[in-house]
């Protein structure tokens, strides 16, 4: 141990050690891995509403995406002691949705979203003829990613919407990096081609 002495000639006592940052996502997976409930809630409220984000674009249905969603971090709360941090909390999360979505997309081809009731949510904050013109600009985003491929169409909503990189989309959906370029390559093509039909 290496003592520090200071300009009077007496020992400091030694650096103390720096905790790990209780907040962070791989210290509450610790934990709940431990059984730790309050953790596992400090989890769900910080992952919520992406994972959800990402079920809804994948099953198209809102209920069934709540469902899942309560299902991924059942998982989870099954699961924390298994987790090798491979890969971000996050990116363990949102993969673990995707298999979840696919295997309720099999089981129910005919989940749809409700285009209309989510268009018709306004801004309270801006004002009708804004509104107007997101409603129109978004719907027609929306149209346009519908129309895309499930492939190109959750290879965009994970770099796009989720923010991840070309490593994490790829480690996500279980395929090369180089297939998730060549996917978003082909996507943003066919949606500057549909956004400018639709135009």
């Amino acid at each position: 141990m290496i003592i520090a002495v200071t300009r009077t000639g007496c020992a400091a006592p030694p650096a103390r050690r720096v905790a790990p940052e209780t907040s962070s996502d791989d210290f509450l997976i610790g934990r709940i891995a431990n059984g730790d409930r309050l953790a596992m809630r400090m989890l769900f409220a910080r992952h919520r509403l992406p994972v959800y984000r990402w079920l809804l674009r994948l099953v198209r249905d809102e209920a069934l995406a709540e469902d899942l969603l309560n299902e991924v971090f059942l998982d989870v709360w099954r699961q924390a002691a298994a987790f090798e941090a491979r890969a971000s909390v996050a990116t363990w999360l949102l993969a673990i949705a995707r298999h979840k979505a696919l295997s309720a997309r099999r089981r129910r081809l005919d989940a749809q979203l409700d285009d209309e009731t989510a268009a018709a949510i306004p801004d309270p904050a801006a004002d009708p003829e804004r509104v107007l013109q997101e409603k129109d600009r978004s719907e027609l985003l929306r149209r346009a990613l519908a129309s895309l491929s499930p492939e190109h169409g959750e290879v965009v909503d994970l770099v796009y919407y989720h923010g991840k990189s070309v490593r994490e989309a790829a480690a996500i959906l279980g395929i090369a990096e180089a297939t998730v370029k060549t996917r978003m390559f082909y996507a943003r093509r066919k949606l500057a081609e549909l956004v400018k039909a639709a135009a």
